[in-house]
């Protein structure tokens, strides 16, 4: 069991839409996930024991989010590196167009090769 912390509390407040101006004027303890692993050892009723199990289950799925969000937030990452990767790609392949076309436009004169006729006649 802990006591939140200013900040921590401020966000609840804010999730949970309380009222700045009333309520409890002390920070609120909480239990860890561990504090009620423990708590359930010591549980005789049936209708605690169905809360803890719940409680349980939120922190398992609360984990669960975390790790989804952060393997979603990996993958994102990849795909920014793969975009730009290929933003440098398509700047070279552009690049390279405009190099060729500029070689279309101011053609070099070719020397000509093979047999040359005289003009006089």
């Amino acid at each position: 069991m802990f006591q939140l912390t200013q900040l921590e509390f401020e966000n609840l407040k804010s999730q949970f839409v309380t009222s700045s101006w009333g309520g409890k004027r002390k920070l609120p303890l909480v239990f860890t996930e561990q504090g009620v692993a423990m708590l359930s050892g010591i549980l005789n009723s049936d209708r605690a024991i169905a809360v803890n199990i719940q409680i349980m289950r939120i922190f398992t799925r609360v984990r669960q989010m975390l790790t989804d969000n952060t393997e979603l937030r990996l993958d994102i990452e990849k795909i920014k590196k793969k975009l730009d990767n290929q933003d440098k790609n398509m700047e070279i392949v552009f690049r390279y167009l405009d190099e060729l076309l500029e070689k279309k436009e101011n053609p070099v004169p070719r020397t000509k090769i093979g047999y040359k006729m005289s003009s006089k006649k």
